[in-house]
Order: structure tokens, then sequence, then C-alpha cells
């Protein structure tokens, strides 16, 4: 599966931004999927996931009732919808996929086995 993360960009805070994922070489139906963060010189972290029935979805405790993530499958895309951001969640943000991911570990990268490149989000006035 390869993903491709679009959708990055300059907004300020308080503002709102949509990153969409889509892929190719094989289906979303199935898979688990997510979106992490990073900025430079820490770990990546985790944003939200959906496990692979779509019947979980989890998120990190600081973009609870900010974000939503959401997948198409007849689109083969998922997206991560940002409102209210904040300087704090500037970073680079990737999409990932997996078929073998359990509730148990959806927050866990080393659970995933596709990863898109990512797309810079900046919030800053």
């Amino acid at each position: 599966v390869q993903l491709q993360a679009s959708g990055g960009g300059l907004v300020q805070p308080g503002g709102y931004l949509t990153v969409s994922c889509v892929a190719s070489g094989r289906t979303l139906r199935g898979l688990a999927v997510a979106w992490f963060r990073q900025i430079p010189g820490m770990e990546r972290d985790f944003v939200a996931a959906i496990d692979r029935n779509s019947a979980g979805i989890r998120y990190t405790d600081s973009v609870k009732g900010r974000f939503t993530i959401s997948r198409d499958n007849a689109r083969n895309t998922m997206y991560l919808q940002m409102n209210n951001l904040r300087p704090e969640d500037a970073a680079v943000y990737y999409c990932a996929a997996g078929p073998s991911v359990i509730t148990s570990n959806l927050r866990s990268p080393s659970a995933y086995g596709y990863w898109g490149l990512g797309t810079q989000v900046t919030v800053s006035s």
C-alpha cells in the first residue's frame, strides 16, 4: 500500500484544516488507519485512529473535541479534520495503515506497516 498525505499548510490559531491521505495499491477496507504527528527531534506521537472494522475510534486527549478522523473506503481515503488549531498542534502529520492492528495497540506507531510521507501543518499568527 502506498499512502499519500496532503492538505497541510499554514493556519492561524483557532483556525481549521483538513488533511487527507489517499491509498493506492490495495483497498483500505479491512485496515486500521491512523494519524500521527512529529516535530523535529521528538518521537512520532499518536493523534487518532480508526480500527479495521470502523467500530472503534481513538484520539489522544489533547485533540478530543477538536479533531475528527474519518475514512471513505470507496474513495480509499482517510481524513483528519482539525478545528480550533493551537500552536502546539504544529507538526508534520503522517497517515498510517495496517492489517494487523488490534484495538490495544491502535496508538502504537510500530503496529502500522504502511506510512505516508507526511504533510506539514503550521499554526501561527
